[in-house]
């Protein structure tokens, strides 16, 4: 992990293939590392069913995001899960601007509130 500064803060970058998030308490384990509020993640650090609505695994970690003041990028195609209530999902959590999905860290800035 390190942490790079941005024009909205200071944010902790985990690079894809340095952590794998497979349930709520890595999750957790991640935020501790840190002192950024913000976090930001590759597609690859989550556990596939992360996008699997059904399995609970991503309402956990948002569950989670909104207890502790958390915010999250996570940085990827998200083409390929296209179920429509993960695109809705995504939609709502950019709306949010709290959880963000986005293919790079600059169009997520501009969705990060």
């Amino acid at each position: 992990m390190k942490e790079i500064m941005t024009e909205k803060g200071m944010f902790a970058l985990f690079q894809e293939g340095e952590i794998y998030l497979e349930d709520p308490n890595s999750f957790l384990e991640a935020a501790y590392s840190t002192s950024s509020e913000t976090m930001i993640f590759s597609k690859s650090n989550f556990h596939e069913k992360f996008y699997d609505l059904r399995s609970g695994f991503a309402g956990e970690i948002l569950q989670k995001i909104a207890n502790y003041k958390l915010r999250m990028i996570i940085l990827g195609d998200f083409s390929e899960y296209n179920s429509k209530s993960f695109q809705d999902f995504i939609y709502e959590s950019n709306q949010s601007g709290k959880v963000i999905f986005a293919s790079d860290l600059e169009e997520a800035l501009k969705l990060l509130r």
